[in-house]
């Protein structure tokens, strides 16, 4: 059975609960552990959800905040309804099809 997996980029609220509310208040504890990022990249970090992210960043994030990537990274799986087969014939109801006659009615 197919599986949808998604998860969600939780870096705003774990800077929130440790006083960290700006781009700037976490950006000198990157440069201090060695990430030279921009303000922009980390702007982007920080509001928007990362499709790559390196393991330094990643690690280092983890450090600051004093936690785990799957505090960082919430994800969740859910199974998908399974398709039907090329095979598997259901009956056509062609009388669903069919257009319906048209009665023309003199005007009058």
């Amino acid at each position: 059975m197919p599986r949808q997996i998604s998860y969600r980029w939780r870096l705003r609220e774990l800077m929130a609960a440790r006083g960290m509310f700006t781009v700037a208040e976490l950006l000198p504890h990157l440069s201090e552990r060695g990430i030279t990022l921009s303000s922009s990249q980390v702007h982007r970090l920080v509001s928007g959800i990362p499709e790559r992210l390196s393991l330094p960043v990643l690690a280092t994030l983890c450090d600051i905040l004093d936690c785990t990537p799957t505090d960082l990274i919430a994800t969740s799986a859910q199974n998908l309804p399974a398709r039907r087969a090329a095979g598997d014939e259901v009956p056509i109801n062609l009388a669903a099809r069919r257009p319906t006659r048209v009665r023309l009615t003199p005007e009058g």
